[in-house]
């Protein structure tokens, strides 16, 4: 028997491909997510390493915990990195297959997401690069600035579609698009 990995917000994208707005929502089709926690003591040892791995972006999502995401670098392979370059100071979990990203995009992208997040989106506040775990549209989520205009949403796999639908819901008036990302 042959696995077909079939994404859990195919059926609800169906019928949105072509051409994207400016105002978009790209769904991750199959993202490598890590869970990492810092072991006693050693947070600051942690935060270093991860600092330094190639090909991923690292989120805050609590004290000594993070998440490491990359749309690149595969799965055995971040594993194996993590398990190389951490032995002793953080314990990492493969999330994988049990959280969704979902990038936002558009010049309004702050006007939209502030009608589902109580988070301050101004640049001064929460500059490009900085993440922060929080709750978006009553699911709890984890929010990173990528770019100027472009923010990105670790969900859980189980509120994805709610989350998906209620934030296409706050961009209707940008006439927002959405779609599997190319990359």
């Amino acid at each position: 028997m042959n696995y077909v990995h079939r994404h859990v917000l195919e059926d609800l994208i169906t019928g949105f491909e072509g051409s994207s707005n400016p105002h978009h929502l790209a769904v991750l089709k199959r993202p490598t997510v890590f869970s990492v926690l810092a072991r006693p003591g050693r947070e600051a040892d942690a935060r270093n390493v991860l600092a330094n791995l190639q090909g991923v972006s690292v989120r805050i999502s609590g004290p000594g915990e993070w998440l490491v995401v990359s749309e690149d670098v595969a799965i055995d392979s971040l594993a194996r990195t993590l398990q190389d370059s951490g032995t002793g100071l953080f314990d990492a979990v493969d999330q994988s297959d049990g959280r969704v990203v979902l990038r936002l995009s558009g010049p309004q992208v702050r006007k939209i997401l502030a009608k589902c997040l109580a988070v301050d989106l101004h640049a001064d506040a929460f500059p490009v690069g900085a993440s922060a775990a929080t709750q978006c549209c009553h699911a709890a989520a984890n929010l990173a600035r990528t770019d100027q205009d472009t923010f990105e949403l670790v969900v859980s796999r189980s509120f994805a579609g709610f989350v998906f639908e209620e934030i296409l819901e706050m961009g209707r008036e940008f006439a927002m698009t959405a779609g599997f990302s190319a990359g």
